[in-house]
């Protein structure tokens, strides 16, 4: 799925006005992994800065180096999962296969546990919205619940992961609010 991203600003005039209208500067088609991609669509700062009435606003996909959003941060992106079963089934070398999965999970395939893959836990609240398709989310203990086309799930810094047992492609949108994780 290509997303069209539109972002509003301001005009030097101070007229509300459409700055971008067109597809995320931002997106990876993973070489070695058909039909992984994900778009970063934006993120805020620390604290979140509207556009100003004499400046546009820069735009934050171009130069992100992660999707994780930092404590008082936010972070918008698009995920299309392919079927584990084709994941499974690659014969590109583990390494080439990695280095696709951090460039499509920039700051977050390094928390992917070796032991589990694709099980992670961030210091984030996500609101998880499935568009296309059905997930399986795994949580400890190998607890599953299966997440339909439509259905919202908010993710509250819990360790996870998301598997795509069907034979078709799945895209979710993750929005994540950076949070403090408190001291146990």
């Amino acid at each position: 799925m290509k997303t069209r991203r539109i972002v509003t600003g301001y005009s030097p005039e101070g007229k509300a006005v459409v700055l971008s209208d067109g597809l995320s500067p931002w997106a990876v088609d993973a070489a070695h992994v058909p039909g992984l991609r994900t778009e970063l669509l934006w993120q805020t700062n620390d604290p979140p800065v509207l556009a100003s009435r004499t400046e546009s606003t820069p735009d934050p996909a171009i130069a992100a180096k992660t999707f994780l959003a930092r404590a008082g941060t936010t972070s918008i992106q698009i995920v299309t999962l392919p079927p584990d079963a084709a994941v499974a089934a690659l014969t590109a070398e583990p390494a080439d296969i990695g280095r696709d999965f951090a460039m499509a999970f920039l700051g977050l395939a390094e928390r992917f546990e070796s032991e589990n893959p694709g099980m992670h836990t961030t210091d984030t609240l996500d609101c998880c919205i499935v568009l296309e398709g059905e997930v399986v989310m795994e949580l400890d203990d190998g607890a599953l619940t299966t997440v339909r086309q439509n259905d919202v799930v908010v993710q509250n810094g819990t360790r996870h992961g998301w598997r795509n047992r069907t034979d078709q492609p799945a895209t979710i949108v993750f929005f994540m609010i950076g949070a403090t994780r408190p001291a146990r």
